[in-house]
């Protein structure tokens, strides 16, 4: 089911869309919520575009100052003036006041920088996480879209999905009945899919911004579909039913090998208000649910994981001095590693470096890294691995830790984030896969610190992600998955990203 766009525009990768389409043909404003105060309609990072003639797509307020807004972009566009502007409490505006009785700060550029604008949307529509920043040095963060997922028969199944298409949720349905699916056709639904034998499912398209709901009672049916669910990086796994059918899907699921985390992940019974009994009701406690889950994941994919830099390498096959100090790119080598997700919030920023290695200090201090010095960096890559993982430990809100490389310079955000998005609940590690070998970059589970720090000589973390039994690998592109031991290995990767 579609639905016609309108002045109201929520998301910002729909309103970061219009602002593309009317750029195209004229010049056109964007305005960004920079800051808020006591009670406030739209967080912080909410967009609208304004076009030179006033029309306008999205909203930054309940209405009460966005004509206000609007008018002062069409102003800004004839000034071609960076604006910023406070609404409410401290506002030179006296004339609108918030009836909150808070604030608004906003941002208003009139010509912004399309190529960001277009990067951020292309991420969001590719389902990946995407940041913009305003002039004014605020960065706003942004989720892909909520996707829903239904399996399921009966009345329950196609309430969720028009309530879930109201809102403007992109829906699939799987659905067990021909008559559900011509139903659901009818609605307008194009996404249906006719369920054929529990042995033969559809494969999923889930990703880390998709829920999972099992709208229907079938014994046959339900240990297949949640178990395909909890092997996927769906962030949310519901079933509908009463707390004994719940109890008796997890024992099936634990008979049928699933681990505890991975059972425990199901929620049921779904739904913010309990024992709903119409299909219409049960349909909006459990959106509501699913709402929550979603807007309760972290802001940035990597707000809970620590980032470790292995940079102690000695450098003892590289012809020419401290291989990490040498020029790739216009830049030092151990520049590209560290500027790695700089402009992500991360729990923190860990390097490891030998000693008497004070360039390298240097460089990565500058660069807002905690440098630690490890002694035993002769013993092998597993001592300064441990020490990374030790430091990382030590860090409450790191949950997870990403391990790079300071010698693998090609490694690009955009791989880092999809390790992350394939950090599924319940996944211990996920690790770089270039053409059929494990390599770092890897991301490792808190749960699996004690095996990382135990590690020895130079085994790597390979051996401990091997070891472990709910993993997954993502590619690492050709381009990237090079390092840098000799000075051949430098000139030829020069060549290797000019071509």
């Amino acid at each position: 089911m579609t639905s016609r766009p309108t002045a109201y525009l929520e998301h910002p990768e729909d309103v970061l869309g219009q602002w593309l389409d009317w750029a195209a043909s004229g010049q056109t404003a964007l305005i960004m919520v920079a800051k808020t105060e006591g009670g406030a309609v739209r967080a912080p990072g909410a967009l609208m575009a304004v076009r030179s003639d006033g029309a306008r797509a999205g909203y930054i307020s309940g209405g009460c100052i966005d004509a206000d807004v609007a008018l002062q972009a069409r102003q800004a566009i004839e000034d071609d003036t960076t604006v910023n502007l406070r609404y409410g409490a401290g506002s030179p505006f006296t004339d609108l006041p918030l009836p909150c009785g808070g604030a608004i700060e906003v941002n208003i550029q009139p010509s912004p920088d399309r190529a960001a604008i277009q990067a951020c949307r292309d991420q969001l529509a590719a389902r990946q996480p995407a940041s913009l920043r305003a002039p004014n040095g605020f960065t706003a963060h942004y989720q892909p879209k909520l996707r829903l997922r239904i399996a399921g028969r009966g009345a329950d199944s196609l309430a969720l999905a028009r309530v879930a298409a109201s809102a403007g949720i992109e829906t699939t349905l799987q659905l067990r009945d021909g008559e559900d699916v011509a139903a659901a056709r009818h609605d307008g639904f194009d996404n249906v899919i006719a369920l054929q034998t529990p042995a033969g499912l559809p494969s999923p398209s889930d990703d880390a911004w998709t829920a999972f709901v099992l709208m229907f009672h079938d014994s046959d049916w339900e240990t297949p579909l949640l178990q395909q669910a909890l092997n996927g990086p769906a962030f949310y796994v519901g079933a509908v039913g009463s707390a004994n059918t719940h109890a008796r899907r997890c024992e099936a699921l634990r008979k049928a090998g699933l681990p505890e985390p991975q059972v425990q992940r199901v929620r049921g019974p779904i739904g913010l208000v309990p024992s709903m009994r119409d299909a219409s009701m049960l349909a909006i406690s459990a959106l509501a649910e699913i709402v929550e889950a979603y807007h309760q994941r972290p802001p940035t994919l990597f707000q809970s994981t620590a980032i470790i830099l292995l940079a102690a390498g000695q450098s003892s096959r590289f012809e020419n001095g401290d291989k990490l100090l040498a020029r790739f790119k216009g830049a030092r080598l151990i520049d590209h590693a560290a500027a790695r997700l700089s402009g992500e919030d991360v729990a923190a920023r860990i390097a490891i470096v030998g000693p008497d290695q004070p360039g390298r200090v240097t460089a990565l201090e500058a660069k807002g890294w905690h440098v630690i010095i490890n002694p035993d960096t002769a013993a092998g890559q597993g001592t300064s691995l441990a020490c990374g993982i030790a430091a990382a430990g030590r860090i409450t809100s790191a949950n997870a830790a990403i391990v790079l490389l300071a010698d693998m310079p090609g490694i690009s955000d955009t791989h880092l984030r999809r390790l992350s998005a394939s950090n599924s609940p319940g996944t211990q590690a996920v690790m770089s896969d270039a053409s059929g070998t494990l390599c770092p970059p890897a991301l490792f589970a808190r749960d699996t610190f004690p095996a990382l720090m135990a590690v020895a000589g130079d085994a790597g973390a390979r051996r401990v992600f091997k070891s472990l039994d709910r993993t997954a690998t993502v590619s690492l592109p050709p381009q990237e998955a090079f390092d840098i031991d000799t000075l051949s290995d430098l000139e030829a990767a020069e060549g290797l990203t000019h071509a």
